[in-house]
């Protein structure tokens, strides 16, 4: 029975609380009417602009590191992982008497 009554009274209030606060967003004010744009032609014309890409001569020289490549990694070496089984026939053999 407390259970229901607890139950009842925070459902109440909680619909309560919604209906007086659902309202806020209605009575927000509306936004003032926008400006009028100035007519075309009170807007000054821009020329377009120009770049110019010539031809730049860039003089220099190539530079290369001096030295050797060498490499710190080393990788190692491993045989096949995979072998192939000599037996197979027999056990295909072995596997057809058995049926």
């Amino acid at each position: 029975m407390r259970k229901a009554l607890v139950a009842l009274v925070t459902g109440l209030g909680m619909t309560i609380g919604l209906a007086a606060t659902g309202g806020i967003a209605l009575a927000q004010k509306k936004d003032a009417p926008a400006a009028k744009p100035a007519p075309p032609s009170a807007t000054p014309v821009k020329p377009p602009k120009q770049y110019s890409f010539d031809a730049d001569e860039i003089q220099g020289e190539l530079v290369k590191p001096t030295g050797e490549f060498s490499s710190a990694r080393t990788f190692a070496e491993h045989g096949s992982l995979i072998r192939v089984r000599t037996d197979f026939v027999r056990e295909i053999v072995k596997s057809a008497e058995d049926l």
